[in-house]
Parts: structure tokens; sequence; C-alpha cells
């Protein structure tokens, strides 16, 4: 059973478990209720409560406590119950209900009954349910049939996964100073990745890779007692839409990891001023933000300003980065880092040598091209589809590039006021991305300039539609 009316007296058993079971954490909550009891470091300072804390209640990091936590006693108040589970009204849901009750000057909601309150929930709920709910989970376990609450704990999502906590640490991170920053690192949280490893298609190689970092990261403690350190850096190497940044993203949604990313290109940018100190800095973020994968985009960059006449100061940076690469570990630091470039033909062995796995990403095959066609058009009604006849016209394309044409075909059928398709839209568009590829490769100097201008007989009338990269389905 769902409602209203179970969502707010679930909130309120929660709350009251959790305060008096000293030995749950944050990690017993759910997430939305994370965020609804999330404190600042501002109101914690100023709370009369805050001095009751315990180390449980901040985030299980140690000495990375972040400048925010979730703080007994969990007071249960109708903002935090809408923040939580959506209801705009929580108390008129609840109020005629003989065991709740509410305070008008706070705005506290408690049970006048518990037990009273414990019946009427075990009534409506079922495992499922709790399975989602640890702290619930742990203290119903007996009562009710598949519930398990170390099971669900390990289903919950990690506390450093949440936005909140992201945030507060950025905060404690950065500072006025820092706002350059900004432009060279880019923190999401694991749910706000659109890509999921089942998004992709990738070779058996690729696969292989993947299942190797994830059987690292779960036994971390394993690898430091025999010693084995130099694991989890990884080099993506392959031309650009074939899924390198695509994986790296899936990776950080599928082991609930933030996700911190780094363009290098960016620190020969002019607002970056020291441009050393803020490739530290990004490093630094990284480690408070641990466990995270850490995402290293255009690494040729490295490589390009090593042999050449670049300012002096960008070479430092450049030596400052390889070094922390070399002092980042997953083992020590839960860090798992990862390159991406395009040109591995421009890296040198100083480079290579920082990566203990290099992950090949070709221009997928036909049975692929297949397969991702297969994948991006789930959603899609499509009369007379023939993955496989598509794949076989579309050589040389990568995963980003069929994106393209799937986005083509889209727009072109509602141009019709179609939303089912047909597979003559789909070889059209294909014909149609050829054509605007052929005027970007162009060769300008050459004479062909004139192809441009419109009334000169080029494909659309002279206009160059430049593909773009997709970050979906095997782009980077």
């Amino acid at each position: 059973m769902t409602g209203p009316a179970l969502d707010v007296i679930e909130l309120m058993l929660t709350a009251r478990v959790y305060n008096e079971d000293t030995d749950r954490d944050p990690g017993d909550l759910p997430p939305s209720y994370r965020r609804a009891f999330w404190r600042t470091a501002a109101t914690a300072d100023s709370d009369a409560d805050a001095e009751n804390s315990t180390p449980e209640d901040a985030s299980g990091a140690g000495d990375r406590r972040a400048p925010g936590s979730i703080q007994r006693p969990l007071t249960v108040t109708d903002t935090r119950i809408s923040e939580a589970t959506g209801i705009a009204h929580p108390w008129d849901t609840v109020s005629e209900l003989l065991f709740t009750q509410r305070e008008e000057f706070t705005g506290e909601l408690s049970f006048s009954d518990v037990e009273m309150a414990e019946q009427w929930y075990l009534k409506r709920t079922d495992a499922d349910r709790l399975m989602t709910n640890p702290t619930l989970a742990g203290y119903f376990e007996s009562d009710v049939e598949n519930v398990d609450y170390e099971a669900a704990r390990s289903m919950n999502r990690p506390i450093h996964a949440d936005r909140v906590w992201i945030d507060s640490l950025l905060e404690q991170v950065f500072d006025e100073e820092d706002e350059e920053m900004l432009d060279l690192v880019e923190v999401r949280a694991p749910q706000e990745m659109e890509m999921t490893l089942d998004d992709l298609v990738l070779t058996t190689d690729q696969e292989a890779e993947i299942q190797k970092i994830v059987k690292a990261i779960e036994h971390r403690e394993y690898l430091a007692e025999i010693g084995l350190r130099e694991i989890g850096k990884l080099l993506l190497v392959g031309p650009p839409g074939t899924g390198k940044t695509s994986v790296a993203r899936a990776l950080a949604h599928g082991l609930e990891l933030p996700f911190v990313e780094v363009k290098l290109s960016m620190i020969t940018s002019q607002y970056l001023g020291e441009t050393a100190k803020n490739v530290d800095k990004a490093f630094e973020v990284a480690k408070r933000l641990a466990p995270c994968i850490f995402f290293m985009d255009e690494f040729d960059f490295v490589a390009k300003t090593r042999s050449s006449d670049e300012h002096a100061a960008i070479k430092r940076a450049v030596n400052t980065l390889l070094k922390s690469i070399d002092e980042v570990s997953l083992i020590r630091d839960d860090v798992l880092l990862i390159g991406a470039t395009n040109h591995p033909d421009q890296l040198d062995a100083a480079a290579w040598r920082r990566f203990d796995e290099i992950v090949n990403f070709p221009k997928p095959d036909s049975p692929m091209r297949a397969d991702i066609l297969r994948v991006i058009t789930r959603k899609m009604d499509i009369e007379n589809f023939d993955p496989v006849e598509l794949a076989d016209k579309t050589e040389g394309l990568t995963g980003s590039d069929l994106r393209l044409v799937l986005r083509e075909a889209v727009l072109n059928a509602l141009t019709e006021e179609r939303t089912t398709l047909t597979q003559n839209d789909l070889l059209t568009a294909v014909e149609g991305f050829e054509e605007r590829d052929n005027l970007k490769n162009m060769d300008m100097i050459n004479g062909d300039a004139d192809a441009l201008i419109a009334g000169s007989g080029a494909p659309n009338g002279g206009h160059d539609h430049d593909h773009v990269h997709d970050h979906s389905s095997n782009g980077d």
C-alpha cells in the first residue's frame, strides 16, 4: 500500500528509531531523508542540539568531515516532511489518525501512541518498501518476512554519493579566491549521470577491464594487505565518439561514486592564474570527495605541452600533474583515476607509464553498430526496423555519429507531424549525415569554398551542419 499518510508515518517512525538507536548512521537513512535533515555548518554551530551529536552523525569519513552533517535528534516538521516526500501539507494527511500530534508553534509532528503507530504502519507496509529504508528494515526485521537489514543497507545509496554531501565538501575546499577552479573542475553526483553501463555497447576487452576495476574497488582492503597498490589508473584511447567519456560517467553511476572531471586544456586559460596550484587543487578535490572517479579528458594535451615551447608556467603545471598522478592511489586514497585521449600517438613514454591499464576504444564494427542502434532506439516506434541493414550502411560511424543520425531522422519525422519512424527515414538520415560529413571535411584551401555558397549546388543548399559529439550511447 502507498499513499501520503503512509509516507508521512514512515518518515516519522524512521526519525524516532534513528534517534533512539545510536548504532544507526546516515547510511541507514534513505537519500531523500538525508537531504531533508542535512544541516549546514552555520546551522549546526548555532543549534543547541549540536553538542549532543556523535561522530556517526557525520559522514563516517573520519578527518574528512564536511562542514555540514546529519545530527541527532532528527526533528520532524512539516517543512522537512515536504522536502523529503514532496507532500505539500503533511499534517493534513495524518491529522485524523489517533496516534499523531502536532506542535502548532514549531510545526513538529510526533506520536501520541508509538505502539499504535507501529501497528498501523506494519499493516500497510511490505518487504519491498522496508528494503528501501535500512533504519526500519533493521527495526522490523523480525516482524516482516523477506526483510534483511544488511541487504537493505548494501542497496542504499551511500552518503558520499549525495549531492548535499558533495556540495558541503566543495564549500570546505573552495574559497572566494578559488572561483576560477570552476573552469577547471566539474563535479557531479552519481545520480546526475544520465548514462548507465546498460546503455552502452562494449567490446569484450572493454567489459573485462571494467569488471577488473569493479573487483579492485570491492576488494581494496585485500589489495592493500598484499601490497598491491599500483592499480586503479586507466587510460582510455580511441577516436572521438567511441564512448570513452560515456564509460567513465556510467561507471560513476553504477558504482555510486562522485565524478570529478578535469579538461586538461583548460589549464592554459588566461583566467586560471597559477596553473600548477590549480592542478594541485583539482587533485585535492578528488581526494576530499573520495571515494570518487577522477576523470582527465584530453590527456594528449600533456604530451603536446611537454614537446612544445609553451610558457614555463604551463610546463610546470604539466609536471605537477604527472607528479600528482604518481601520488594518487585507488587503494590508499579511494580515487579511481581515468584518463582519456583521442590521440594516443602523441603520448610519450612518461605519459604512458603513469597508467596500469590501457583500454582501447576503436570505432565499432558492423555487429557493434547494429547493437548500438538497438540500444538507442529502444524507446522509439520504428516500422520495419532493420538494424543490420543500417549497420552495413554506416561503415566508419561511431556511436556518437549513430545517435546524431537517429536525431536527424526523428526531427525530420516531426516536421511531418509523425512520431512513428520508418526504416526509410533512418536510411535517408544516414545519407544526409554522410553529405554533411563530406561538407565538413572539404579542403577549403584547394578551391572547394565555393561549394559552401548557397545556390552553388552543394547538398542542403550549402549549409554545413557540423556534427558535434554527443555524450550518450557510446559517445564522448
